[in-house]
């Protein structure tokens, strides 16, 4: 399968994985719904991890297979953690205040940085048919902010909107973080998501601790309690999907981040349909119109290939 297919696949996901997320911090406590969904899937990988040390000679297929890395491998991946972590307690955080019809947009301001790092620094040159892919895409995405903002979210005070835009800010540098792993470091798509997702449990462990300590002192998060839902039990199986087909695209010598990044976007799309038969999901046809013109981008892309 083409780097495209895969990043396609991936967009799938991530908008099923989106509406999990909604699901389960909606009115919960949201450092103990990162902490279980990513325990969820460092358990994953770490069968997977202990299955591979106790039958070496099993000829595990390629995107299951974890490489053995040294000490600053273990570092590396230890900070795209870092980095993910601070990315996802703002995302959760935003995303439990926010609309998902509002916040799904602004999260998919994401290639607008990514393309900037990617041209500016490594140096990636689209097609012509494929700029004007992205620049359809990234309008596209625009547009569906402003039909947000006439819900009554002004984007300039809010904090939940900035709290999102950071969250985006620094997802667009760990997607670049995650070329140089996948191509610079030679490492597998199977090894970098296997230990950065281990890695995940003790970056969330602090916050949690922190909310318990909160809640039994009285303090302000002693107001919400946490609330079992199947849905957390989702959200890591459906990102680790996700993110094994993004990394095996981006893996790929001739792939491009800066059409990887707004193409895997097309997530959006997902997360509007489900955003419509949800609470408070307001203007879908005027949305609608917006997520046509993501699909005309998206095209554009994949003919530019």
């Amino acid at each position: 399968m083409t780097w495209m297919g895969l990043t396609l696949i991936s967009a799938s996901l991530l908008g099923f994985y989106d509406v999990a997320k909604k699901v389960a911090v909606r009115g919960n406590a949201v450092p103990i719904v990162l902490l279980l969904s990513v325990c969820v899937g460092a358990a994953i990988w770490s069968a997977l991890l202990s299955l591979q040390w106790m039958v070496p000679q099993a000829d595990w297929p390629s995107w299951l297979r974890v490489d053995t890395i040294d000490g600053w491998g273990h570092v590396a991946l230890a900070a795209k953690s870092v980095l993910v972590g601070a990315s996802w307690t703002l995302a959760f955080h935003a995303l439990k205040e926010l609309p998902l019809s509002i916040a799904a947009p602004i999260r998919s301001t994401s290639p607008l940085w990514t393309l900037f790092i990617a041209i500016t620094f490594l140096g990636e040159r689209p097609a012509p048919m494929q700029w004007l892919g992205i620049a359809m895409v990234l309008g596209s995405f625009w547009a569906l902010s402003v039909v947000g903002a006439q819900e009554g979210i002004r984007f300039r005070s809010d904090r939940a909107v900035w709290w999102m835009i950071a969250a985006t800010i620094l997802g667009a540098f760990s997607s670049v973080y995650d070329k140089i792993l996948l191509q610079e470091f030679a490492y597998s798509p199977a090894t970098v998501q296997a230990w950065f997702t281990i890695y995940l449990v003790p970056v969330m462990l602090p916050m949690a601790i922190r909310w318990y300590r909160e809640r039994d002192s009285g303090g302000p998060k002693a107001k919400v309690r946490f609330q079992f839902r199947p849905s957390i039990l989702l959200i890591s199986p459906l990102l680790l999907a996700a993110d094994l087909a993004y990394f095996t695209a981006l893996s790929d010598p001739h792939a491009l981040l800066s059409v990887i990044s707004p193409l895997r976007r097309g997530s959006v799309i997902v997360t509007l349909i489900a955003g419509s038969r949800m609470r408070g999901e307001l203007n879908l046809r005027r949305k609608i119109v917006c997520v046509l013109g993501i699909l005309a981008g998206v095209v554009l892309l994949m003919l530019g290939e």
